[in-house]
């Protein structure tokens, strides 16, 4: 049986908590991290409601999109909706962890989610989120050392590409000295010129892991003064994480792709509100999870032929329209998020098979009740 321990470190691993916006308030918020998990509910807000289905189900951990203190607080006594969502979880065993921007900009987080339930494809991020800056080491080291000096900079933290690590490319060679007076060679003798079958050992690092590197490669290389370069590598530009989501269906009218979006997403009272010629061509998709209007500028500058996102404004929306860009589908923020928990309650089970039990709550926690 998983802890709450090994479920955290799943949910970070897919969902990193370092990836969220700085005012964020990610990752586990109540519960022992030793205890024991059975059973797992996802919910996109921690809400009173939720809570109670939380408890009267038994669940050890409620996972939600939506943070319960996102802003600092100095206590959380019954006396205030928070308060009373905190103590009803903990009065039931529960833990809660939240999963917000960090699971907006993922692989298979909330916009990709919402962008598969929509029928999207050749997904790619609006704003691709900036690869790790990244370095390459070049060192030169007599044969014999070689193996040794690769390890010391694996443990260092290089050599890690994607899902490889003790990663390296190395050539052969000659290296050529004369050690001068007051040197004292590994190899060689002072004032005589010395070739030495050499090793050119290459491994990437990230930039952030510059100095440990380098200072473990100078501790361990034989020579006392090893010839090395750092050179900074470029971002390649191929990042699939980041903000939002633009891809391709095929061509709709507009009328007819936002009757997909209603019926792809969970009923709110809100429904699915349209901006645009019913009759428009849609080819291209762009959309954002949750409040999508900080993209309005970026959207206009794509290829999209419409973007799908939540909670828009009237002048920035009206604005938007004016320029006679892309058309505009506006849908409840909840129900777009919805979208994303059996994504990951899939991908839980999948990791931890019948040893737990799994479930997306099916309470509406879309604030609006109904239209009139």
């Amino acid at each position: 049986m998983p802890t709450l321990a090994d479920v955290v470190d799943l949910l970070h691993g897919w969902y990193p908590p370092a990836t969220a916006d700085s005012w964020d308030a990610v990752g586990l918020v109540a519960g022992d991290p030793a205890a024991p998990v059975r059973k797992v509910l996802f919910a996109v807000d921690p809400v009173m409601p939720v809570a109670e289905e939380a408890a009267d189900w038994g669940a050890d951990l409620l996972v939600t999109h939506h943070p319960l203190f996102l802003k600092a607080v100095h206590g959380f006594a019954a006396t205030t909706p928070k308060g009373r969502t905190i103590t009803a979880l903990t009065r039931a065993g529960c833990a809660l962890l939240a999963a917000h921007t960090n699971a907006d900009q993922a692989e298979g987080g909330v916009s990709e989610a919402m962008a598969r339930a929509l029928g999207l494809g050749d997904l790619e991020p609006i704003l691709p989120a900036a690869a790790d800056a990244l370095d390459k080491l070049t060192v030169y080291v007599p044969a014999a050392d070689a193996d040794r000096l690769r390890a010391v900079l694996a443990e260092a933290g290089a050599g890690r590409i994607g899902d490889y690590d003790r990663a390296s490319f190395s050539t052969r060679g000659e290296g050529r000295f004369r050690p001068l007076e007051g040197a004292r060679p590994t190899i060689g003798t002072v004032g005589e010129v010395e070739v030495v079958d050499e090793v050119r050992v290459e491994v990437v690092l990230p930039r952030a892991r510059r100095t440990p590197v380098v200072r473990a490669m100078l501790a361990a290389h034989p020579y006392e003064e090893p010839a090395y370069d750092v050179v900074e590598l470029g971002d390649p530009g191929l990042a699939t994480t980041g903000t939002g989501r633009i891809g391709s269906v095929p061509e709709l009218s507009l009328g007819e792709f936002a009757a997909r979006v209603a019926d792809a997403l969970p009923a709110t009272a809100q429904g699915v509100r349209v901006a645009g010629d019913p009759s428009r061509p849609v080819r291209r998709v762009a959309l954002c999870g949750g409040a999508g209007d900080f993209l309005l500028d970026t959207v206009a500058r794509t290829d999209a032929d419409v973007y799908v996102t939540s909670d828009l404004r009237h002048h920035p929306a009206s604005e938007f329209v004016e320029r006679q860009g892309p058309a505009l589908v506006d849908v409840a923020h909840w129900a777009a998020e919805w979208t994303w928990l059996p994504v990951v309650e899939a991908r839980l089970r999948a990791a931890l098979g019948d040893t737990v039990d799994t479930r997306v709550s099916t309470v509406r926690t879309d604030p609006w009740q109904f239209r009139v």
